[in-house]
């Protein structure tokens, strides 16, 4: 499973879901649907995301093996 912390980013960064789903090019929906760990962002918004943030991906996503 992977998880993120993209909710702990944006509310350091003061950012609503909207504001960050703006940013980002995406929905507000797409953005509850990642925090909520229901989906999986491609690649590039992964990217996007880390660029924004000024993070490496490792600190926005963590793969945990479930076993």
């Amino acid at each position: 499973m992977i998880k993120n912390k993209l909710k702990v980013l944006r509310a350091m960064t003061d950012l609503t879901q909207e504001q960050l789903a703006d940013q980002l090019g995406v929905t507000r929906q797409t953005i509850i649907a990642i925090e909520n760990h229901k989906y999986l962002p491609s690649l590039e918004l992964a990217f996007k995301m880390a660029n924004f943030f000024q993070v490496d991906l490792e600190e926005i996503f963590n793969y945990q093996n479930e076993s």
